[in-house]
């Protein structure tokens, strides 16, 4: 279905003065229009709207069949006949042809410059032959490498383009025959060449193949003349096949066919490579792969055939991704990277777009309600010339090419319409006689003639399309000049003109046709990103004003989805996004009127505001618009409301307008715990204790766990990056702190926050910044301890746990807050905190200075060190600050000795610093395989330094008896499974060895 509008995409036009009647004509770069009439060719400079001057003249070999322009390279190349013999023939530095007489120079492609001629090819025009082996029929040049691609009957021949260096500031434009590409049972009529991509058609078959660099696969290149059957050969067969089973009577038409992929190689056209390039690092080694095949049957639906019935106007089109100038500026051109690629070609009364890159696709089908004789298409637009009207059509190239580009552009981020949209027709421009159409820059080229009368030629009989070979495309010798022809350049207003008008006939659609103001806005959407994808034709100044109106574009499809019931109406989102419009710029936009006393709001709008609030933009609605909001959302999505009053924007609104809606929830039977939250932080807004008070305790503390996991920025919020904690979690951490922890704990175990977004809400809650952790945060580590959330890396948490013990017994420092657990809560309820060895007790009770917080501190320590879980090797390093000459940093120290099984350290830690738990931390472990410990390290030392005597001589004594009496009773046993010597006894002071 293609949708007709009356819009206005041309504007003034211009006469090309020519002398003759043009037989061909193309554009030339930017600013050149080259029109071949009989053995001349004209160039002519087209500047603006209203200037189009002569520039040069060049003599060709003949008439002029074929001819095409290479922006890269800047040549001109034609197909050119004389005598009834075709030359293919480019035409090199034709800009420094200054008048008709001027000498040019004449050489050989792939012949090197003799040195005396190479400066004067500076200033001078150089026509480069390229001899072929088969007549050209058709020629195709590569938009970004300048390559040349020619059609012969039985092949395709690549010329790539290369330059002869004559010195370090000069070279030479050249070419190199390089690759033969034998395409069997199709004869071209026209091709089309990008990149690699090479497109073939005949009168009705059209073929797309992709040439591929893959120098593992170099066997399926030839690099010798081809020892199989001679394709001519073959098309002999084939016709004689044929004549068989044709009569006069009878007429044989092929399916019409269409094979995407891989499966085109089903079509039965053979395509192989013979590479004739010279072993050089450049030279790549190709093979094919098929991405089209499309056969078309002729219409028998009459009892005659049409000869026109062929498609026409095949083309590839290539949109880039454009780079930045080069750094010394001296090339204008920019580098490009090729983004995406579309294939046109066409029937008399329909057209066909695929796109071809990454996969085949069809994308629009064109339906013309007059005959074509000839089509071109750009990125903008697709033109149609048919014979009295000149046709403009929308295309989906820039949408299709988003896609590519940007892999967000259909999420909540950012949007663009379909390629499946309806194209529509944005002109039917009259023109008399119109005959051929060409297009470069923006301009369009049209040939027109007048008279239209014309000697009908014989028709030619219907069997021509029975084969691929049975139709010769050379073409027809035009007829003697007649009188009344005009060539023309009409030239395109620029995208943003159009653009606005396009916004303003949208105008018209707004509340009688909404479909058809989306799609019209769509399309003005579509030029604007057309024009920003096609860089190289912006001016200086244009892509500001392109941008500017792109933003715009997308402010009146947000409008549009917003406010008009369509079942895309969440498309608001994303285009308002792109339009960089803020909320309270949105909601001005908003018609508020309400009518019969009843006030819809529409879902797109609803979807866009509740998104918009969701994703805490740092911008603050104002009172009345936050009111507003508030009233739409009690009219719309009256559950959605808690969440709405939870956003930082609606930090203005009133609490006393907001309690009144929650209110009218309670009353028509919506209440929740979320609404008993979100009445009690409007009753802390407003300063009102006691109702805060009375809606907290109206539920249990497991409900009110639950609705802080629904709505999270109750108690935190993110504004400008930065986590920031609400006045309801302020007044939690005084009054409830450890509702405050199992809230917090509850929405990192649902994923709601993460670890370290956690531990900076706790830092400044409690207002503490860099290295100081508050009381809080630590009971929020041992939760999680006691939680055992399955995302947190114990042994990360242990370090930060003990870190702080030791950082706070290391400097005496109490908690700044009651902590909410006991050493003995812990030890009881999480599985990460061991029971202390009972020797510790005996150890610590040498230090009963310290304070009670100091104590369980310690004790918290000493049960992780204990515990299961915790990593001792790791944890060493942390242990520094915790000096080993306090009991408390004693007991860690041999805690962590003992768990790394070095008895004997611990044994000389004990016996310097605290005899007195040497016999209480040997019977706890030194056990079994480590009893032998008792007698080879314990009662050796315990009697060394009961010897030496000292301070410590009754403590070691004590020691030495309470060894003895535990032993007393096993110690023949135990010398038997020891071994111990008598000798050891010898140590002994005589009043124990006379006792013993």
């Amino acid at each position: 279905m293609v949708q007709l509008y009356n819009l206005h995409p041309f504007g003034s036009q211009q006469v090309v003065p020519c002398k003759l009647e043009p037989e061909r004509f193309c554009g030339g770069g930017r600013d050149t229009l080259f029109v071949a009439a009989g053995c001349k060719v004209e160039a002519f400079t087209v500047v603006g709207q209203e200037l189009c001057q002569p520039r040069c003249v060049f003599s060709t070999l003949g008439r002029v069949l074929r001819l095409a322009y290479s922006e890269a390279g800047d040549y001109l190349v034609a197909i050119e006949e004389k005598n009834r013999a075709t030359f293919l023939r480019a035409y090199v530095n034709w800009r420094s042809k200054r008048t008709e007489n001027s000498r040019v120079c004449i050489r050989m492609v792939g012949h090197d410059v003799e040195a005396p001629f190479s400066e004067t090819l500076r200033d001078q025009m150089s026509i480069v032959e390229m001899p072929l082996s088969e007549a050209p029929l058709c020629i195709s040049c590569c938009p970004v490498k300048g390559d040349l691609l020619v059609g012969c009957s039985s092949n395709l021949v690549l010329f790539s383009l290369k330059y002869q260096v004559i010195n370090e500031e000069f070279s030479v434009l050249d070419f190199e025959r390089s690759l033969v590409i034998h395409v069997d049972n199709i004869t071209p009529a026209e091709i089309s060449f990008c990149v690699g991509y090479v497109a073939v058609m005949s009168e009705l078959e059209v073929l797309i193949v992709k040439l591929e660099s893959d120098p593992r696969n170099r066997e399926s290149v030839n690099h010798h003349p081809r020892k199989t059957t001679n394709p001519m050969k073959q098309a002999e067969d084939t016709s004689n096949d044929t004549s068989q089973l044709e009569s006069d009577d009878f007429v044989i038409c092929q399916k019409p066919m269409e094979l995407l992929g891989e499966k085109s190689k089903q079509s039965g056209i053979s395509v192989t490579l013979e590479s004739t390039g010279l072993a050089d690092e450049k030279i790549k080694y190709f093979h094919v792969r098929h991405l089209l095949y499309r056969r078309f049957a002729p219409d028998i639906s009459s009892c005659l055939l049409s000869d026109d019935v062929r498609l026409h106007s095949l083309q590839l089109l290539p949109i880039f991704q454009t780079g930045s100038l080069t750094s010394d500026r001296k090339n204008s051109s920019q580098e490009k990277v090729l983004l995406s690629l579309f294939c046109f070609f066409s029937l008399p009364h329909v057209g066909y777009l695929y796109m071809v890159v990454k996969s085949v696709e069809l994308m629009s089908v064109y339906q013309y309600p007059e005959k074509s004789q000839q089509a071109v298409l750009t990125p903008q637009f697709l033109h149609v010339i048919t014979s009295n009207n000149l046709q403009c059509y929308t295309v989906r190239c820039s949408a299709a090419a988003a896609r590519e580009e940007d892999p967000y552009v259909d999420t909540t981020l950012k949007a663009c319409p379909p390629i499946s949209m309806d194209v529509c027709a944005l002109r039917i421009q009259l023109f008399i006689g119109l005959k051929a159409i060409c297009h470069f820059k923006n301009h369009v080229v049209l040939l027109t003639k007048a008279d239209p009368e014309t000697v009908p030629e014989r028709r030619e009989s219907p069997k021509r399309f029975l084969s691929r070979k049975g139709t010769s495309v050379n073409p027809k010798t035009p007829p003697v000049a007649e009188a009344g022809w005009n060539l023309y350049i009409v030239n395109t207003i620029s995208p943003v003109q159009l653009y606005k008008e396009m916004v303003d006939y949208s105008n018209a659609y707004k509340t009688a046709k909404t479909q058809s103001c989306i799609h019209l806005l769509s399309e003005a959407h579509l030029l604007v990103r057309a024009a920003l994808m096609d860089a190289s034709q912006l001016e200086p100044g244009e892509k500001a004003e392109l941008l500017e109106a792109f933003k715009e574009s997308c402010g009146h499809l947000g409008d549009c989805y917003s406010r008009l019931e369509t079942q895309h109406s969440h498309l608001a989102l994303p285009y308002y996004k792109m339009s960089g419009l803020s909320m309270a710029e949105v909601l001005a936009r908003v018609d508020w009127a309400v009518e019969d006393g009843s006030q819809k709001y529409e879902r797109g709008l609803i979807f866009y505001i509740n998104h918009s609030l969701c994703e805490n933009l740092d911008e603050e609605l104002s009172e009345e618009l936050s009111a507003k909001v508030v009233q739409m959302f009690y009219v719309a999505e009256p559950k959605q409301l808690p969440h709405i009053l939870c956003s930082p924007s609606m930090k203005n609104i009133d609490p006393s307008t907001a309690l009144r809606y929650l209110r009218k929830l309670d009353a028509s039977g919506l209440s929740s715990v979320l609404v008993t939250l979100a009445k009690a932080a409007m009753a802390l807004k407003m300063g009102d204790v006691d109702m805060h008070r009375n809606e907290m305790q109206s539920r249990s503390e497991m409900k009110l766990v639950c609705g802080f996991i629904l709505e999270p920025r109750l108690l935190i919020q993110q504004r400008k990056g930065q986590v920031v904690p609400t006045e309801f979690a302020v007044h939690l951490k005084e009054t409830q702190p450890g509702l405050l922890v199992a809230s917090v704990l509850a929405l990192q175990k649902n994923n709601k926050i993460g670890i370290e977004e956690a531990d900076a809400f706790f830092k400044v809650l409690c207002g503490k910044d860099g290295d100081t952790i508050p009381q809080l945060l630590v009971d929020f580590w041992e939760a999680q301890l006691v939680a055992c959330l399955p995302d947190v890396v114990l042994q990360e948490l242990f370090f930060k746990l003990t870190s702080q013990y030791i950082w706070r017994l290391s400097k005496r420092q109490p908690p700044d807050t009651t902590p909410l657990r006991t050493s003995e809560d812990l030890i009881n309820t999480c599985s990460h905190f061991g029971l202390i060895n009972p020797w510790v007790n005996v150890l610590i009770s040498s230090e009963s200075s310290a304070d009670k917080n100091y104590m369980e501190d310690l004790s918290k320590l000493q049960s992780l060190v204990c515990g299961p879980s915790f990593d001792i090797a790791s944890a060493i390093p942390f242990l520094e600050p915790l000096s080993e000459g306090t009991a408390a940093g004693l007991s860690v120290h041999v805690l962590c000795q003992t768990r790394l099984r070095a008895y004997e350290q611990c044994l000389d830690s004990l016996l310097e610093r605290c005899p007195e738990a040497l016999i209480p931390y040997a019977s706890h472990e030194l056990k079994d395989e480590n009893r032998t410990l008792w007698w080879k390290k314990l009662l050796p030392e315990l009697c060394q330094r009961i010897k030496c005597g000292g301070e410590k001589y009754q403590l070691y004594l004590s020691s030495l008896k309470a060894f003895l009496s535990l032993v007393s009773t096993d110690i023949w046993d135990q010398i038997i499974c020891v071994s111990v010597s008598p000798m050891h006894f010898r140590i002994l002071p005589a009043s124990l060895a006379s006792t013993h």
